[in-house]
Parts: C-alpha cells; structure tokens; sequence
C-alpha cells in the first residue's frame, strides 16, 4: 500500500510538473564602490579610478539601470551618468582636486522599487588641509568670562539610586546639578546618569570619564560597560531635562521645541545656544571631581559626532582633563562653505542666506577647530572617509591644528559610525589613559 502511494505521488509530480513542497530564495542587491589605492590617498593632480559592481548572491548582474555622481565632499556633483551594468564591474576615472579635501562617488540602483547605494571617497594630501575658521582675538576672554559666569552658580547636585540600571558591580543613578541658563541672568540644569564602581575595600578611588552627548534628544541609560572596567562615568544629556523619560518626550521635544535647536541665536554669541551647552560640559567635570569616589587626577572625556565637538571643546577649556577622545567630531570648521568646499555639521552655512557677518562672527566663537588650536593633553581620534553628516574635510581642519600628542584611528569605508574594531581602540586607549 505505501509502495502504491509513492508510486502515485512520483506520477503526480511528473504530470503537473510542479513539486507539493515549493521554495523560492531571494537575495539582496549589494552596490559597492572601491578605488584603486588600498588607503584611498591620492597626490593632488592624480586621478582615482573608481570602481562599481553590483551584485546579486555575491555574483556580478548585468542589465539592470546605475546612476553615478561624482563630486567634492558635500558640493554639487561635477560628473553624473547613467549606464547599464553589465558582467564585469565598472571602472572610471572620476575626476581630480587641484587643493587638498575629499572626491566621492555615490552610485544609485532601483530595483522593484527598492533603493540600494554604495559610495567611496577619495581623499587628497588631507593632513593638508587647512581651516577657514578665523581665531577671535578675544576667544580667550569670552570662555574664560563664562566660566566665571558659571564658578558663582551653585553646584546644587541630586542623585538617585536607579535599581533596574545597576548591576553587581556598579551602582548607577540619575543626577542633576546647576548649569548656567539660556541668558546671563537664568540658571538651568544638566541631567544625566552616573556608573560609579562598587568599592571592593574601604576608600577605594577611581578614575573619572565624562560621556557627552551626539546630536539629537533622547533618553540615556549610562556607561556601565566602562563602569565595570574600574573607571566612574557619567553621560550626559545637554537639554536641561531628566534623561530617564518615556521616550515619547524626547520625540515631541526633537519635533517641536528642539527641532533644528543647533542654530538657535546663532546671530548672538551671548545667546547662542551651545553657550550653555559648552558650560554645561564644563559644570559636569565639577560634579564628577567632586564625587568621594574620584581618584582626584585622573579625568577623561569622550563623544562622537556633536559630542566629538563636545569632547574636544570640554578638553580645552578643563585643565582638569587629561585625555580626550573624540569620534568624527562636528561644529568644525562650519565656515569651509564659504569657501565653496564642505563645511562642517550642522551645515548652517551651506545656505548662502545664513552667511551674514553676525551669524559668521558667532560661529567663530563655537567652532570646534578654535578649540582644537587649545588642546594641550593627548587624545585619539576616529572617523572614515564616507561620512555624509559630519563632512571628512571638517573633521581633518580641526584635526590638523592639534599639536598636542594624537593618534587617528581610520576605518575608510566607515560613514558616520564607528566599527567594532574602532571602538574596541578607543575604550582600550581612554582605559590606559585613566589607569596610568
């Protein structure tokens, strides 16, 4: 009877020709662009040869429709074309720089209505590239009056024990304490979460790291990670409200009162809003020096993005810290626009009516490179060359005016994240730096 029944099923097959059992295997689309040079580092007047490939299960496929656009970081592409892919992968010439900075190209593909991209970037002598930013004569005077500003705000710190963050090793709780307000004559708050190690021996002292924030509004949970490893933190968020709310708060926020908030009174450096925000960093280093628990040398600072702006900014105006570390940092060198090449985030300048003396003035005063030209301790360093948020010619301006000891991490193909690999470097490095 079961021989009869296979037998059956085998003629069935073959008649409708289609298996009872089907399968079906879909793949994704992958667009890569490489160059020619392993360090994608050209001569100026040399020209890189860009290479496109799309693949399907890791294999070359032909006929379907590519765009390209090649161009300066961050500017109007100089070359566009579309083409055919076909079995082999593409190779241009994509054009050259007569300056230092950066040439990428972005390739498109549109397939049953989904989008997939790919993109390399070029970048030529970069450790030859030099800020617009102007210094101002009296930067000194300006950050020095707000930190006497900010020495007669009393400190005032809150703490509270967050159970469900803490863990066997590390109590974490959420804190608050003084800050100057939005005005010279208002008083705000920085909020944020403290990771203190549990002492194993009666008075044990740790090193200190303060974690600032990148852009945006959201909630915080701390570094506990870094916490186990010995070392105190504290993150902070720059918004002057409790970082531990519904997350629906910090929506509403970023969509309605702090939408765009980076170029709030950028006409006014008394009012400009990272005014508060650079003291707050600065306030932070009170709170965290002043913790029973501090070893009373060792400070550290780190951030990505705004909060590698943060990071560097903090650095030098502390000279409690000893170390930074700073990840694609941004509000470097936003002037680069009016030099017609890519300025750094938040790209206020990219729009020629926001060019006015004031706002340019302003800026000056805020831009991380002026910072950068200050820094006296050692840092590290981080960010690729396929960053579209933070422009590589803006991070490598700050960069190059550094002249205390530093070391860059680059993970080329990297846009505005760090890898694995990178991030690994960095704690490694902020945790010999606080434990020498």
């Amino acid at each position: 009877m079961k021989t009869r029944s296979l037998l059956l099923l085998s003629v069935l097959m073959l008649l409708f020709g289609t298996p009872i059992f089907g399968q079906s295997a879909i793949g994704t689309y992958q667009v890569r662009v490489s160059l020619d040079k392993e360090n994608w580092t050209y001569e100026i007047g040399q020209t890189p040869k860009f290479t496109f490939a799309v693949t399907l299960n890791n294999s070359q496929v032909a006929g379907l429709p590519l765009k390209y656009a090649c161009g300066p970081e961050a500017m109007p592409p100089t070359l566009e074309k579309s083409v055919t892919t076909a079995a082999q992968p593409l190779t241009i010439d994509g054009g050259t720089m007569k300056e230092p900075g950066f040439f990428r190209c972005i390739a498109t593909l549109t397939v049953d209505g989904r989008n997939y991209r790919g993109l390399a970037t070029a970048g030529f002598v970069p450790e030859q590239i030099t800020a617009v930013v102007t210094d101002p004569a009296d930067f000194d005077a300006f950050w020095n009056g707000g930190k006497a500003q900010l020495a007669k705000v009393p400190l005032e710190p809150k703490m509270e024990l967050m159970p469900g963050l803490s863990t066997s090793k590390v109590d974490v709780f959420h804190v608050s304490f003084q800050n100057v307000g939005p005005t010279t004559s208002t008083i705000s708050r920085i909020y944020g979460m403290l990771a203190v190690p549990k002492s194993v021996s009666a008075g044990q002292k740790f090193p200190a790291l303060l974690r600032v924030p990148g852009a945006g509004v959201r909630p915080y949970t701390g570094q506990v990670a870094l916490a186990e490893r010995g070392i105190i933190t504290l993150e902070i968020g720059i918004h002057g409200i409790p970082v531990n709310l519904p997350l629906q708060v910090y929506d509403d926020l970023r969509a309605g009162a702090l939408f765009r908030y980076s170029t709030y009174n950028l006409d006014d450096k008394d009012a400009y809003f990272y005014r508060r925000v650079y003291l707050g960093c600065f306030r932070a280093n009170d709170f965290l020096t002043g913790l029973p628990q501090y070893d009373g040398k060792n400070l550290a600072v780190t951030g990505g993005s705004q909060g590698g702006a943060l990071a560097i900014v903090t650095a030098a105006l502390d000279a409690r810290v000893r170390s930074v570390a700073a990840s694609y940092p941004a509000i470097s060198d936003m002037a680069g626009y009016t030099a017609n090449r890519a300025g750094g985030w938040p790209h206020a300048f990219k729009d020629p009516k926001m060019r006015t003396k004031e706002k340019l003035e302003t800026a000056s005063y805020y831009d991380t490179v002026n910072f950068a030209r200050r820094l006296q301790v050692p840092g590290i360093y981080s960010w690729g060359f396929n960053d579209e948020v933070v422009p590589t010619t803006s991070s490598y301006a700050a960069y190059n005016v550094i002249t205390a000891p530093k070391t860059l991490i680059l993970g080329l193909e990297m846009g505005h994240a760090n890898s694995v690999e990178q991030t690994e470097r960095l704690n490694d490095w902020i945790e010999k730096a606080l434990k020498k």
